[in-house]
Protein backbone atom coordinates (compact mmCIF):
# COMPACT_ATOMS: atom_id res chain seq x y z
CA UNK A 1 0.00 0.00 0.00
CA UNK A 2 1.04 3.43 -1.10
CA UNK A 3 0.90 6.41 1.44
CA UNK A 4 -1.96 8.56 0.38
CA UNK A 5 0.08 11.70 1.08
CA UNK A 6 3.17 10.83 -0.42
CA UNK A 7 1.66 9.04 -3.02
CA UNK A 8 5.50 7.10 -4.14
CA UNK A 9 6.46 5.57 -0.50
CA UNK A 10 5.15 2.76 0.61
CA UNK A 11 3.53 1.97 4.46
CA UNK A 12 5.12 0.14 6.89
CA UNK A 13 3.79 -1.66 9.56
CA UNK A 14 4.04 0.49 12.99
CA UNK A 15 2.50 1.28 16.10
CA UNK A 16 1.34 4.77 17.16
CA UNK A 17 0.22 3.57 20.48
CA UNK A 18 1.12 0.53 23.22
CA UNK A 19 -0.72 -2.20 21.26
CA UNK A 20 -2.34 -0.06 18.64
CA UNK A 21 -0.92 -1.20 15.49
CA UNK A 22 -0.89 0.72 12.31
CA UNK A 23 0.96 1.39 8.65
CA UNK A 24 3.17 4.27 8.55
CA UNK A 25 4.74 6.17 6.22
CA UNK A 26 8.82 6.44 6.90
CA UNK A 27 8.88 10.14 5.17
CA UNK A 28 5.95 12.11 5.96
CA UNK A 29 5.21 10.45 9.19
CA UNK A 30 1.16 9.93 8.86
CA UNK A 31 -0.52 6.95 10.18
CA UNK A 32 -3.18 4.59 8.06
CA UNK A 33 -5.17 3.17 11.23
CA UNK A 34 -7.54 0.53 10.87
CA UNK A 35 -11.05 1.04 13.17
CA UNK A 36 -11.17 -2.22 13.81
CA UNK A 37 -7.77 -2.67 14.86
CA UNK A 38 -8.44 0.46 17.09
CA UNK A 39 -11.88 -0.86 18.23
CA UNK A 40 -10.29 -3.90 19.95
CA UNK A 41 -7.34 -1.58 21.11
CA UNK A 42 -10.21 0.50 23.10
CA UNK A 43 -11.75 -2.26 24.88
CA UNK A 44 -8.25 -3.54 25.89
CA UNK A 45 -7.35 0.30 26.65
CA UNK A 46 -5.95 0.99 29.95
CA UNK A 47 -5.79 4.61 29.94
CA UNK A 48 -2.45 6.17 31.64
CA UNK A 49 -2.24 8.91 34.00
CA UNK A 50 0.77 10.15 32.19
CA UNK A 51 -0.14 13.80 32.25
CA UNK A 52 2.54 14.94 30.69
CA UNK A 53 1.42 12.97 27.24
CA UNK A 54 -1.69 14.69 27.41
CA UNK A 55 -0.83 18.42 27.77
CA UNK A 56 2.32 18.24 26.04
CA UNK A 57 1.89 21.04 23.35
CA UNK A 58 2.08 19.69 20.22
CA UNK A 59 4.76 21.44 18.42
CA UNK A 60 3.76 20.73 14.82
CA UNK A 61 0.65 20.58 13.76
CA UNK A 62 0.55 19.03 10.16
CA UNK A 63 -2.84 18.47 8.37
CA UNK A 64 -3.00 17.45 5.15
CA UNK A 65 -4.72 19.85 2.81
CA UNK A 66 -5.94 18.13 0.03
CA UNK A 67 -8.60 14.93 -0.76
CA UNK A 68 -6.71 11.89 -0.53
CA UNK A 69 -7.84 8.82 -1.34
CA UNK A 70 -7.57 5.68 0.22
CA UNK A 71 -4.49 3.55 0.13
CA UNK A 72 -6.61 0.15 0.14
CA UNK A 73 -9.53 0.87 -2.35
CA UNK A 74 -8.32 4.23 -3.96
CA UNK A 75 -11.83 5.95 -3.45
CA UNK A 76 -11.97 8.90 -1.73
CA UNK A 77 -11.54 9.43 2.28
CA UNK A 78 -13.76 12.33 4.20
CA UNK A 79 -12.32 14.74 6.29
CA UNK A 80 -13.67 15.70 9.59
CA UNK A 81 -12.46 17.96 11.91
CA UNK A 82 -11.45 17.01 15.48
CA UNK A 83 -12.64 19.65 17.62
CA UNK A 84 -13.30 23.13 17.25
CA UNK A 85 -9.87 24.45 18.35
CA UNK A 86 -7.48 23.13 16.21
CA UNK A 87 -7.75 23.13 12.28
CA UNK A 88 -6.82 19.32 11.93
CA UNK A 89 -9.11 16.97 10.31
CA UNK A 90 -8.77 13.34 9.67
CA UNK A 91 -9.46 11.39 6.74
CA UNK A 92 -11.34 8.40 6.95
CA UNK A 93 -12.68 5.81 4.07
CA UNK A 94 -16.15 4.86 4.69
CA UNK A 95 -16.01 2.02 2.92
CA UNK A 96 -12.57 0.35 4.27
CA UNK A 97 -13.48 1.80 7.76
CA UNK A 98 -10.10 3.26 7.54
CA UNK A 99 -8.12 6.66 8.95
CA UNK A 100 -5.41 8.28 7.95
CA UNK A 101 -3.38 10.47 10.91
CA UNK A 102 -1.24 13.18 9.94
CA UNK A 103 2.18 13.57 11.67
CA UNK A 104 1.43 14.00 15.32
CA UNK A 105 -2.48 13.92 14.82
CA UNK A 106 -2.56 11.16 17.29
CA UNK A 107 -0.54 12.98 19.69
CA UNK A 108 -2.80 16.09 18.79
CA UNK A 109 -5.70 13.44 19.69
CA UNK A 110 -4.43 12.80 23.47
CA UNK A 111 -3.50 16.20 24.08
CA UNK A 112 -7.11 16.57 23.16
CA UNK A 113 -8.58 13.80 25.30
CA UNK A 114 -10.08 12.42 22.30
CA UNK A 115 -7.93 9.37 21.57
CA UNK A 116 -10.25 7.21 23.45
CA UNK A 117 -13.49 8.88 20.98
CA UNK A 118 -11.90 8.70 17.27
CA UNK A 119 -15.55 6.75 16.40
CA UNK A 120 -17.56 10.17 17.70
CA UNK A 121 -15.76 12.30 15.61
CA UNK A 122 -16.80 10.48 12.98
CA UNK A 123 -20.09 11.76 13.79
CA UNK A 124 -22.57 14.04 12.33
CA UNK A 125 -23.53 15.18 15.75
CA UNK A 126 -20.16 15.63 16.51
CA UNK A 127 -19.28 17.92 13.49
CA UNK A 128 -22.21 20.05 13.45
CA UNK A 129 -21.13 20.74 17.54
CA UNK A 130 -17.81 21.92 15.85
CA UNK A 131 -19.37 24.02 13.30
CA UNK A 132 -21.43 25.66 15.85
CA UNK A 133 -18.27 26.39 18.21
CA UNK A 134 -16.79 27.49 15.24
CA UNK A 135 -19.12 30.14 14.02
CA UNK A 136 -19.57 31.33 17.67
CA UNK A 137 -16.03 31.88 18.06
CA UNK A 138 -15.53 33.74 14.63
CA UNK A 139 -19.11 36.00 15.51
CA UNK A 140 -17.19 37.06 19.15
CA UNK A 141 -13.52 37.31 17.17
CA UNK A 142 -15.97 39.93 14.76
CA UNK A 143 -17.27 41.50 18.13
CA UNK A 144 -14.34 41.61 19.70
CA UNK A 145 -12.44 44.02 16.62
CA UNK A 146 -15.51 45.93 16.70
CA UNK A 147 -16.22 47.00 20.50
CA UNK A 148 -13.16 45.68 22.21
CA UNK A 149 -12.47 42.98 25.19
CA UNK A 150 -14.41 44.89 28.12
CA UNK A 151 -17.54 45.07 26.39
CA UNK A 152 -17.13 41.95 24.46
CA UNK A 153 -16.84 40.28 27.79
CA UNK A 154 -19.97 41.58 28.88
CA UNK A 155 -21.67 40.97 26.32
CA UNK A 156 -21.14 37.35 25.83
CA UNK A 157 -22.23 37.33 30.00
CA UNK A 158 -25.36 38.80 28.81
CA UNK A 159 -25.88 36.38 25.90
CA UNK A 160 -25.44 33.71 28.39
CA UNK A 161 -27.51 34.54 31.03
CA UNK A 162 -30.48 35.75 28.72
CA UNK A 163 -30.14 32.47 26.76
CA UNK A 164 -32.15 30.61 29.30
CA UNK A 165 -34.16 33.57 30.52
CA UNK A 166 -37.87 32.81 31.00
CA UNK A 167 -38.36 36.06 29.68
CA UNK A 168 -36.21 35.89 27.10
CA UNK A 169 -38.60 36.98 24.48
CA UNK A 170 -39.46 40.16 25.95
CA UNK A 171 -36.05 41.22 27.14
CA UNK A 172 -35.24 41.32 23.30
CA UNK A 173 -38.19 43.27 22.28
CA UNK A 174 -37.48 45.26 25.17
CA UNK A 175 -34.06 46.01 24.11
CA UNK A 176 -34.93 46.07 20.16
CA UNK A 177 -37.26 49.24 20.80
CA UNK A 178 -35.63 52.20 22.29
Amino acid sequence: MQCPRCRTVSLAPTKIDSGLPAMGCPQCGGSFLSLLYYRVWIENFVPLNDENALTENIAEEVDTKTALTCPKCARLMTKFYVSGEVDNRIDLCSSCDEAWLDKNEWRLLQSLHLADKLPKVFTDQWQQRIRRDRLETSRIDKLLAVIGNEDTVKAVEFKNWLKDHPYKKTIIHFLNHD
